[in-house]
């Protein structure tokens, strides 16, 4: 079957835009050479690269400078850089049961090794956690407070603004945990502005929303804090190279080694074409439109059919994306004939979340996750919707 219906965008957006694609192409064939590591005019031209996407991504998340921007090889290394970077041994963390592992597993980590304590908040039936219960469960010792923008299981908001409020009404500056939110289902989707959430830490990959290519991703780090962050990866950086030590000014401090720049000319490319000729704001407004109206089609359609189980639905979905159960079928099985059968590209499982399927009462072996991008069209859900009916008889 040559029909590519694709599905999965939860995990990466596709397609990639041409013009990514087209800037990875001509940096490697006609510009390529390492950043910061020459004196010559293309070395020059990889570091305007990289400056020029710090400044994007600073417009992007509403961040006051592009030297709280560094950048890294995905999200799951910049939540790691931020975990393993700002914990010390005695500190308490405040997290959920919507986590996705790439947050869960670091803190997991360093409570095996007796290093912190934590504190994982549950979540209600339909994935959300309640503001109050996180703010309920910090301590003296709580250092840090991470909360993930979206569930990837169900794609269930959580209140990250509110709590990012309570925070700084509650405690003093010396006093307020540091608030980190994983954003690696919103980003370049839904606004999320680090100032108006008092946001401390913002993580997320470039690949999904951001446009970009594969092995991208960026971690702001709020100036006021950035004293608090300790590197975890040692190495050159093109400056101080007289020095065994680190530099110690952020972002240098947490960009050890060659920077993929053929990458993150594409991620470049994919922002700027985002938002065209406006602000980036003004494209989050338009792809949180998009999105919602994909996500009352999906809803929608998922719900009219006999047979299939909605698992977790979101109080007012945001995000086309939904967990599914099919009466019989188990969730492995049904996304290989969706595809073998009909070309459909879905996701089975557990989806990288080990907490979340208890309090959404998933199935043991998962769901079927069905996720949209502002590219899927009703033709394309159609056809999902006609396979699931298929399934079900």
């Amino acid at each position: 079957m040559n029909r590519r219906i694709y599905l999965d965008h939860a995990a990466t957006c596709f397609p990639k835009p041409a013009v990514v694609l087209d800037a990875m192409h001509a940096y490697s064939v006609r510009d390529e050479a390492a950043a910061g590591r020459g004196a010559y005019r293309a070395s020059r031209n990889a570091g305007e690269i990289i400056a020029r996407l710090r400044r994007e991504l600073a417009a992007w998340t509403g961040a006051a400078s592009d030297q709280e921007i560094s950048l890294h090889t995905g999200g799951t290394s910049a939540l790691n850089a931020a975990l393993l970077g700002m914990l010390r041994p005695g500190d308490h963390v405040v997290t959920t049961a919507a986590e996705h592992n790439s947050v869960l597993r670091p803190l997991q980590h360093l409570v095996a090794n007796q290093t912190i304590t934590w504190t994982v908040v549950p979540v209600d039936p339909h994935g959300q956690v309640d503001a109050a219960d996180v703010i309920a469960a910090i301590t003296p010792q709580t250092r840090m407070v991470s909360i993930v923008h979206a569930a990837n299981v169900n794609g269930t908001l959580q209140p990250v603004e509110e709590i990012g409020r309570r925070l700084h009404g509650q405690f003093a500056a010396a006093d307020k945990p540091l608030l980190m939110s994983d954003a690696a289902q919103t980003f370049g989707h839904l606004p999320l502005s680090v100032s108006q959430a008092h946001l401390d830490v913002l993580a997320a990959p470039g690949h999904k929303g951001g446009a970009g290519p594969l092995g991208t991703g960026f971690l702001y780090v709020r100036r006021e804090v950035q004293d608090r962050i300790r590197p975890t990866v040692f190495g050159g950086t093109g400056t101080r190279s007289e020095s065994l030590e680190m530099p110690q000014e952020y972002p240098a401090s947490f960009e050890a080694g060659n920077m993929n720049v053929p990458a993150y000319a594409g991620w470049l490319a994919g922002l700027r074409e985002r938002r065209g000729d406006g602000s980036p704001e003004l494209a989050l407004e338009q792809s949180q439109a998009k999105l919602a109206e994909l996500a009352a089609e999906l809803y929608r359609g998922l719900e009219s059919i006999h047979g299939v189980r909605v698992i977790g639905r979101p109080h007012d979905p945001v995000l086309p994306v939904a967990s599914i159960a099919i009466d019989g079928l188990p969730a492995a099985d049904a996304a290989m004939i969706l595809d073998s059968e009909f070309g459909i590209e879905v996701r089975s499982g557990l989806h990288c979340a080990a907490l979340i399927h208890q309090a959404i009462d998933s199935p043991p072996d998962g769901t079927v996750r069905i996720s949209c991008g502002e590219t899927t069209t009703t033709e394309e859900l159609d056809c999902l919707f006609n396979a699931l009916a298929e399934l079900c008889r």
